[in-house]
């Protein structure tokens, strides 16, 4: 599933094409994705121009002028497809199949943007004017915020028991972190990540954060990492993947100068953690 750098990756793809545009036809091919579609949203949609094109956590979010904001989220498999006949910039990769266009939006300027979703666990919803949405209410600081402070993850992790790499990725602490993401930095910062996050000393906490600030700014540099599905909006894959230190590389050496260990695989809550029981502690 995309994560941070991913959804970053995406939306500076489409923020020339989108942001600042006025949305000349808009269509829906089927009811509903994940979960069903707002039965308005052609209508809302149709002749309304986007202000602003936003990222939150793992998900895009574009403000229109007539009030509220289109929140969409990527899921497993979801693409924002880019194609401008009258330029020939952009050219529709013939494997991604036109029957997973689930929505379809034509600017004023002539440029189509698509949302395909082969698997269709991607969502598309409205946040109406005033009103808040459930998936955001709860969500923590960006990592990029000015809010995500050592001081703020310290008081985050105080007294808990829960090994570190759960609580990275739980969202009420730190928005847009995933499994990839998680398991580099903490080889970066080279902590273990089974030890329980309540018992990370502050200068080691202190290095995580710019750890987990550094990891994300190389990945989006690089387009994000293409493991199945992920491509940015101009159709190009990313390239993180060929960085990667410890994620799916059970069994390769540790990268770390000087160090001898091998990394190793281990599942915590249901996902897979890849680190180096050598120099991680």
């Amino acid at each position: 599933m995309p994560e941070l750098p991913e959804v970053e990756t995406v939306r500076r793809g489409l923020l020339p094409h989108l942001e600042g545009q006025r949305i000349a036809r808009a269509e829906v091919r089927r009811p509903d994705l994940r979960w069903p579609l707002p039965m308005d949203l052609v209508q809302v949609l149709t002749g309304a121009t986007v202000t602003a094109l936003r990222r939150r956590s793992k998900y895009l979010l574009a403000d229109l002028d007539r009030g509220g904001t289109v929140l969409m989220h990527l899921g497993m498999s979801g693409r924002m497809l880019v194609e401008d006949a009258s330029l020939g910039d952009f050219h529709r990769d013939p494997a991604i199949l036109a029957r997973h266009d689930h929505v379809v939006l034509v600017t004023e300027a002539g440029t189509t943007i698509t949302f395909n979703d082969a698997r269709r666990f991607g969502m598309v919803d409205l946040i109406r004017e005033g009103v808040s949405h459930p998936l955001l209410d709860h969500l923590g600081p960006e990592p990029f915020d000015n809010g995500f402070t050592p001081a703020y993850l310290a008081a985050a992790f105080a007294g808990r028991r829960v090994p570190v790499k759960q609580a990275l990725l739980d969202q009420r602490i730190v928005a847009g972190l995933g499994n990839i993401y998680v398991s580099e930095a903490l080889h970066r910062a080279g902590i273990d990540p089974r030890r329980a996050a309540g018992r990370i000393g502050a200068a080691r906490i202190a290095a995580l954060v710019g750890h987990i600030r550094d990891v994300l700014t190389d990945a989006i540099a690089a387009g994000g990492s293409s493991l199945r599905d992920h491509r940015q909006a101009t159709g190009e894959l990313g390239y993180f993947q060929h960085s990667f230190r410890v994620y799916d590389r059970e069994g390769a050496p540790c990268p770390t100068p000087g160090c001898t260990g091998t990394i190793r695989r281990i599942v915590q809550g249901g996902r897979s953690s890849f680190y180096c029981p050598q120099c991680q502690r």
